[in-house]
């Protein structure tokens, strides 16, 4: 590997660590379920998805082909990850309706 692809791989993982710790403190931190929930599934996305680009990247210069298992996990990662999170968001909204309606 030469420096410059030694280069990227160490920002994407830097830049993926990054991103997966602001969505945990975001998890942690934001007052209510759907703020909560808004920063996990951007941000940790993102995150995710960087580090998963850092590993393609290293183990196809440092193997013997392409790497494709992490594109696998990416694409199943960016078509669970919105469905998923408005999914969650749907059923908090009507809880709230329902709990609203019993006032």
């Amino acid at each position: 590997m030469n420096v410059f692809s030694e280069f990227l791989v160490s920002a994407l993982i830097v830049l993926g660590a990054l991103f997966t710790l602001l969505g945990s403190v975001g998890l942690l931190r934001l007052p209510d379920f759907l703020m909560r929930l808004h920063a996990p599934t951007k941000a940790t996305t993102l995150g995710v998805g960087a580090l998963l680009l850092a590993s393609a990247i290293y183990f196809s210069l440092t193997g013997s082909g392409v790497s494709l298992h992490e594109a696998a996990i990416v694409l199943f990662l960016f078509i669970t990850a919105p469905v998923t999170a408005q999914l969650m968001a749907k059923a908090a909204r009507h809880r709230q309706k329902k709990s609203g309606e019993d006032r």
